[in-house]
């Protein structure tokens, strides 16, 4: 009897999440305040992060750019991070070299275990934090010559993911998490990206997306916000209408491929 009322319940708690997520279709989120709020930004030198702690500031944020042992000494609790740093190597798997690769998890997803581990004690006494995790629609869906990278990315909303999951079951219902996965950004880690569906995105876009998305404790932050569409979608077709698709996108960077750069 306790299963079937536990079933009967679960499907009202879809209908209803249904019906929410189609209400905040058509009613603004609230947008949280941040002023006074201590954030750390990791690579905020170039691209994302530094146009992140623009934002930030902008909204009266105090920032920490970046020297961890450093950082509760001087400016006190960290109450949000924003794991941005990444590495990428396009190149076909035997021409990368085994430093890229471990390159590539240090800084694409251990670096966020590190960091997370070290400010999290503080925002659990408190109940109180905000921790992103920047991923890519690649940790959603691979692209050729990019194996290590799609891997940590992969490994990146894996963690967002448990990571959410834990602090729930905690009960730390006042430490927020987001995941922001956006296509090729023109920063110029990737040389010439290209696609016929995919726009290359420029950073200044894919950082309102993020600001708000964190602004409104939004969980998964795709951009452009179709592609999650787009990735539903996927899993439900055979693998020859995904490759397929696949094909037809023609996403196209440079990336050494047999030890020479090439267009792929």
């Amino acid at each position: 009897m306790k299963i079937i009322l536990d079933l009967l319940l679960l499907l009202l708690i879809i209908i209803y999440s249904y019906l929410e997520s189609l209400v905040k279709v058509f009613i603004p989120r609230k947008r949280k305040s941040v002023a006074g709020e201590i954030v750390l930004i990791t690579g905020a030198g170039h691209g994302i992060g530094r146009q992140t702690a623009y934002e930030f500031a902008k909204r009266k944020s105090r920032l920490v750019l970046w020297d961890i042992n450093k950082v509760k000494k001087e400016v006190g609790d960290v109450t949000i991070v924003v794991n941005n740093a990444g590495a990428i190597y396009p190149a076909d798997l035997l021409s990368t070299k085994d430093e890229e690769i471990t390159k590539t998890f240090e800084v694409n997803i251990l670096g966020h275990f590190w960091i997370t581990k070290a400010l999290l004690p503080s925002m659990i006494r408190r109940n109180h934090g905000h921790i992103v995790t920047v991923a890519s629609v690649c940790g959603h869906g691979v692209i050729p010559y990019l194996i290590p990278y799609c891997s940590s990315k992969f490994a990146a909303v894996g963690f967002h993911r448990a990571l959410t999951s834990e602090l729930e079951a905690l009960g730390k219902t006042g430490i927020k998490t987001s995941c922001l996965c956006p296509v090729f950004v023109n920063t110029g880690f990737t040389k010439n990206p290209s696609t016929r569906i995919w726009p290359v995105l420029e950073t200044d876009k894919v950082v309102r997306s993020l600001i708000d998305g964190i602004l409104t404790d939004k969980k998964m932050i795709f951009v452009p916000s179709y592609i999650n569409i787009s990735l539903t979608i996927e899993r439900f077709l055979p693998e020859r209408a995904v490759a397929a698709i696949y094909h037809v996108q023609d996403i196209q960077f440079e990336a050494v491929i047999g030890h020479k750069i090439k267009m792929k």
